[in-house]
């Protein structure tokens, strides 16, 4: 017995290095349709028909921000309680680019996480029971045009941590911190497939906005553990999860009849029609030029 569970100790491991290795192998192959939208940014998409990531049929979204980002600039927006789609917080705004952001509550609007935005705290977090412990533990940082992936130690007290920072969204569950993938628990949200949204910083220090369109037979969608195995075959050292299921998008200004470039879920047929109402969203945009500049 002693021995099948050394075995299987020293087994384990190399199975899911063999996993990494061969997702990145496959994304390196990968004929990924991509278009620049900008100085230093980069949208990249893939259908992979024929089960060939994960064993399923996916449909993959990466917007590639490079490392010293001049030209463009990040930042958050809200609806504040009013919920809007991510396509229409994005035009409001003028931006290049939006993605879905952090957890809502669906029926009094607002977000149920700690936004703040240029220093206003526009929504505190509601701890509930149908959120997650791990979910609430973790946030996004935007300091001086840079994006940090920060993590905490409980949701009691941590957004006091976070009231020095002008530009916070807290999120999760984190799945890659400081090189090193997060344990996540065996819970249902964690291990079932769904449209997933993410945030990845990788080694080079680019930023990567990813969305994984579910529910449809053309995209299964991921689990939080496939989505980390993702993340880090795109040589992510930081990855954190946003919003999923529904309210998956990434909208980009002049691409497609509505800008968004997957196929979110909500009008249940694999379109880019069924996009859903948000609380918030992550914007990119370019930067106003200064006199000095």
């Amino acid at each position: 017995m002693m021995i099948r569970l050394l075995t299987l100790l020293i087994v384990l491991p190399q199975i899911v290095f063999a996993q990494v290795d061969s997702v990145q192998l496959l994304l390196k192959k990968t004929d990924w349709h991509a278009q620049k939208i900008a100085p230093k940014a980069k949208w990249e998409q893939h259908h992979f028909a024929n089960a060939e990531l994960f064993h399923a049929n996916q449909n993959v979204n990466i917007l590639r921000i490079k490392k010293g980002h001049r030209p463009l600039n990040l930042a958050f927006a809200s609806g504040g309680q009013e919920l809007i789609p991510t396509s229409i917080q994005g035009q409001q705004a003028k931006a290049l680019a939006a993605l879905n952001g952090t957890f809502f509550d669906v029926k009094n609007g607002g977000s149920v996480d700690f936004i703040r935005i240029n220093g206003v705290t526009l929504d505190t977090t509601r701890p509930s029971g149908q959120f997650l412990a791990e979910h609430q533990r973790s946030a996004i940082v935007i300091k001086n045009n840079q994006v940090q992936i920060v993590r905490g130690d409980s949701i009691k007290g941590w957004e006091k941590r976070l009231l020095a920072e002008d530009n916070v969204m807290v999120t999760g569950p984190l799945l890659i911190h400081e090189g090193k993938k997060i344990h996540l628990p065996a819970r249902l949200f964690n291990t079932t497939r769904h449209p997933r949204t993410a945030l990845g910083i990788t080694r080079r220090g680019e930023i990567l906005w990813i969305t994984v369109d579910g529910r449809a037979k053309e995209a299964a969608g991921m689990s939080l553990y496939e989505l980390s195995q993702l993340m880090e075959a795109l040589d992510c050292v930081e990855a954190i999860n946003l919003d999923g299921g529904g309210s998956t998008t990434l909208w980009i200004d002049g691409t497609t009849k509505t800008g968004v470039v997957n196929m979110p879920c909500d009008d249940k047929v694999f379109d880019e029609y069924g996009e859903r109402k948000v609380s918030n969203v992550l914007l990119l945009s370019l930067r106003k030029a200064k006199v000095n500049d």
